[in-house]
């Protein structure tokens, strides 16, 4: 009888370590961005969704973006990320922004596209070409921003360092420093309409700087992570259309979270696109959440796409 119990107590002991190593068994803490940006606000709305209709429970909390978010999850400090798709590949290769290869996560769904937004309050800033010699913000030091702004700026020839005067800020500080005139322009790379951007196109008007599409081709040939897009006059009250270009948004989990987990996670976003509370869910689908290819699925979301009748790449 005390053998049966201690093997009864082991083997408990064994499934609390192995849920542990996923959050506490189905709790999972998910790193997002600045509290003005589109991956804290969706990332908050998504998050109360799964907890809501799935067994999963998922906390937000405010990430310094995607190097941070998938650093942070690297050492266990949160088992879910948002991250740009091409930051997500330099971590799995070690390229650019790693040192070395990051190999711990996996992806769990691509959910929108996040548009190079170059805002300026200057009419007069037109093109990427304008920008010589003005005072740009590129996005925290080493950040998936910056290096946006690092392949943006190189279709035209120009250099980061040395043909700009470049800050080192995220949306808010940067917005701020517009309204202040402390800046001529900024690089925002997030989904469109982005809060801080909203904040400051309430009182002043809002300009994008557009990219023409052999500057874009440029850029994609260079950077095939990049696509063309294009952002509605409607989400800072612009008089037209701008044309840019974007990455993915992506949710990845780390390797050690739980099949069921992650696949509550796909069910609880995309069986109840209709019921979240935030504008991006008309830009969810399963066909643009099945297409990444740069880093495997997790099992759980390998699940529940081929279900739907999707097959993804996993490890």
């Amino acid at each position: 009888m005390k053998k049966k119990i201690a093997l009864a107590l082991a083997l408990v002991l064994t499934m609390s370590v192995a849920l542990t190593a996923c959050g506490g068994g189905g709790k999972l803490t998910f790193t997002t961005g600045g509290d003005q940006g589109t991956y804290y606000g969706f990332g908050t709305v998504l998050a109360g969704q799964i907890s809501d209709k799935t067994k999963t429970t998922v906390t937000a909390i405010v990430g310094k973006g995607s190097k941070a978010n998938i650093e942070a999850m690297d050492v266990k400090d949160a088992q879910l990320g948002f991250v740009q798709s091409d930051v997500m590949a330099y971590a799995y290769n070690g390229e650019r922004l790693f040192e070395k290869k990051v190999e711990s996560f996996s992806t769990v769904a691509a959910l929108y596209m996040e548009q190079v937004q170059i805002v300026t309050l200057d009419p007069s800033i037109k093109s990427v070409a304008d920008l010589a010699g003005k005072s740009v913000s590129v996005g925290e030091s080493g950040s998936g921003v910056y290096f946006n702004a690092v392949d943006v700026l190189a279709a035209y020839d120009l250099d980061v360092e040395k043909d700009i005067k470049p800050t080192y800020q995220g949306f808010g500080d940067s917005a701020d420093a517009l309204q202040d005139g402390k800046i001529d322009a900024a690089f925002v790379v997030a989904g469109a309409p982005t809060n801080a951007i909203l904040s400051l196109s309430a009182s002043r008007d809002v300009y994008l700087v557009e990219l023409d599409d052999e500057h874009i081709n440029k850029l994609i040939e260079a950077s095939p992570y990049y696509s063309k897009n294009v952002i509605p006059a409607s989400a800072y009250n612009m008089a037209a259309d701008a044309t840019t270009v974007a990455v993915g948004a992506v949710i990845i989990a780390r390797d050690d979270c739980s099949e069921d987990d992650i696949y509550n996670v796909c069910a609880g976003i995309f069986d109840s696109i209709d019921t979240l509370g935030h504008d991006k869910k008309a830009e969810l689908s399963l066909d643009f959440a099945a297409s990444i290819t740069a880093v495997p699925y997790h099992a759980g979301a390998a699940k529940y796409f081929t279900e739907k009748g999707f097959t993804v790449p996993t490890k």
